[in-house]
């Protein structure tokens, strides 16, 4: 860590960065239009700046853009956590519609408070399947709801070999929730995203009843998954 940010502080470093940004763009697993899509999610040393994206953060310093984000990630300490934007919405609605997808997150489970509720991370770790059933299923249409069902259950826990799970079948593991088809909606944003999602009243974990109309229950009956020779479980 000490040694990249040595580095970043290094007039040189910043020029052949500046060069190779000239010549090949801003890139994050596809070209970036600015640093305007760029977002502060969760920085430790600096928490004033979330929500904020280095395009400002640069306007508001009066300084090159470039030179905003070393001299943030040194000041941050090199633990600054972001936010990209660079998807479309029609791919996303296209890649949606293909049968072969799934749908999971690469979230971890937050709250809205302790050190969970620090910042401003991405809104996917409150709404990712909310999102589907709310806005691309009953809103759009774009798939039927037993489809957007089976893309977040049965069908993942298969692609990823989990054992008795992922289906309602008796001698399975009892994961469950239960949501309201007609409410059921995403209500975390970029600017707020430490917001549960509407709609869901009850989520049963192994068989224990863990959220109960919409109050965490207490209980932790979720289990470490490891790989054995004839699946996950």
């Amino acid at each position: 860590m000490e040694a990249m940010l040595q580095r970043l502080a290094d007039p040189t470093v910043r020029l052949r960065l500046r060069h190779d940004i000239d010549t090949q763009g801003l890139n994050n697993f596809g070209r970036i239009p600015s640093w305007d899509a760029v977002r502060i999610a969760i920085s430790p040393h600096q928490p004033q700046y979330a929500g904020q994206t280095m395009g400002e953060i640069a306007r508001h310093r009066g300084c090159d853009p470039l030179d905003a984000v070393c001299e943030y990630l040194i000041a941050d300490r090199g633990h600054t956590r972001i936010l990209i934007t660079s998807m479309d919405e029609l791919d996303v609605q296209k890649i949606i519609r293909h049968p072969s997808v799934l749908v999971g997150s690469d979230g971890t489970s937050l709250a809205p408070y302790g050190v969970t509720g620090q910042g401003k991370p991405h809104p996917r770790f409150y709404g990712t399947f909310p999102r589907l059933l709310g806005h691309y299923v009953r809103e759009l249409g774009l798939i039927s709801l037993p489809q957007a069902i089976y893309k977040m259950t049965g069908g993942s826990a298969a692609a990823l070999g989990l054992v008795d799970r992922g289906l309602l079948r008796e001698g399975y593991r009892a994961d469950i929730t239960i949501f309201d088809p007609e409410q059921v909606a995403d209500r975390a944003t970029f600017d707020d995203p430490h917001q549960y999602a509407a709609g869901i009243a009850t989520v049963i974990v192994n068989g224990v009843l863990v959220i109960d109309q919409g109050e965490h229950t207490g209980v932790l009956p979720g289990q470490v998954l490891r790989r054995q020779p004839d699946g996950i479980r």
